[in-house]
């Protein structure tokens, strides 16, 4: 706990009040895998100018500070957000739909940390295959930001980004200050290494940017692709992003499904960027009885679905499927989720073309007890 008190410049006590208040937490399962790090804590609300799922780790070098993404706010209309918002280019990128991951050098291996801090043993052993490390070995200060995207996520399972997982670089940041690099830095070192980053679509000026916009969404949306984030070419102000209808839609279909666990933070706020989007887009009495229709499947076929899978007896689950290379990592993993929190059912692990296969259900335990409690005739 002391490394932790001095990397956050705070007495060893007050370090651990924070502990005792559930804010600070341990961040990693001891493991060989992760032999390069002692100890690990994780900060699971804003603290100071720490931002939530900053990590700090103790290792084999002395101690790190791995600062947690920042939120990004989001913008309800183009006009005049844009405008008002940057100076005067504007970067748009697409936004794809995966969980964010930070990928740090500690030691000799490369780490990959969830968005919330947990050492991730699946994404850590996959990001060991696919990312190049040599780019730590050259700016060992930074962290690579990316989207971590497939259809064998742990966590966000979107086949329209083909089979297995990769990772996209959306931004490269200082570990300890948070500071983003330049949107042509990160366009030098994916061509130098060999990183895939997140798609540019267009840098406009700020005039133009808003009419642009809308075209992409629109073409994006009938792609089932999530939507767009704008940025500052030099990252000297903070991107705002923004969702298709299509994307909204498909939260919502997610959402209800497992309604209990995730319906009410999903639906208002993804229903209200749909009524000042169909304002913008102009739509007509036929485009937005089409969103509507949209919203209201999204919203209720899932539920009705669900309930009727409780109805006959059954758990509302979400299924994966992931790869490992080493049996280990795929038990250690297994510790991982029950860490977080997640319940899950585990088929027995098949070995194929060289990896270990775990499939598994997700069990959405408050969705399923409450279609069972209300099947039973029991009140809301």
């Amino acid at each position: 706990m002391n490394f932790v008190a001095e990397a956050l410049n705070l007495s060893p006590s007050a370090a651990k009040r924070l502990e005792e208040r559930n804010i600070l937490r341990r961040a990693l399962i001891s493991h060989n895998f992760f032999s390069d790090v002692l100890d690990a804590f994780k900060l699971d609300k804003k603290f100071g100018e720490f931002e939530e799922g900053t990590v700090i780790a103790k290792t084999t070098d002395g101690f790190e500070v791995v600062r947690g993404y920042p939120k990004i706010r989001r913008a309800l209309t183009f006009y005049p957000t844009i405008k008002r918002h940057f100076r005067d280019k504007v970067v748009i990128e697409e936004k794809m739909n995966g969980y964010n991951t930070r990928i740090v050098l500690f030691g000799k291996n490369i780490y990959a940390i969830t968005r919330r801090g947990f050492f991730c043993p699946y994404t850590t052993e996959r990001a060991r295959e696919i990312v190049n490390d040599d780019f730590f070995k050259d700016y060992p200060e930074l962290m690579l930001c990316c989207e971590a995207v497939g259809s064998e996520s742990p966590f966000v399972v979107k086949d329209i980004y083909g089979k297995g997982i990769d990772f996209y670089v959306f931004d490269i940041r200082e570990k300890k200050t948070n500071k983003p690099m330049p949107i042509r830095f990160k366009e030098y070192v994916s061509e130098e290494y060999g990183f895939k980053i997140v798609p540019i679509l267009e840098i406009c000026t700020k005039e133009a940017a808003h009419v642009k916009c809308i075209e992409i969404v629109k073409e994006l949306g009938e792609k089932g692709r999530e939507g767009i984030v704008l940025k500052d070419p030099e990252m000297e102000i903070p991107p705002i992003k923004y969702t298709s209808s299509q994307s909204n839609a498909a939260d919502l279909n997610y959402a209800f499904r497992f309604f209990n666990d995730y319906g009410k933070d999903f639906m208002l706020s993804r229903i209200v960027r749909e009524g000042f989007q169909s304002f913008e887009f102009n739509e007509n009495d036929e485009e937005m009885d089409e969103r509507c229709k949209r919203l209201g499947v999204a919203i209720l076929k899932p539920m009705i679905e669900s309930i009727k899978e409780v109805s006959k007896g059954n758990k509302v689950v979400e299924n994966h499927r992931l790869r490992f290379k080493d049996r280990e990592v795929l038990d250690l993993f297994k510790i991982q989720l029950k860490k977080m929190g997640v319940e899950a059912e585990f088929s027995e692990p098949y070995f194929e073309d060289g990896y270990h296969i775990l499939e598994f259900k997700r069990i959405m335990v408050s969705t399923t007890d409450k279609i069972s409690h209300i099947l039973k005739g029991n009140l809301w």
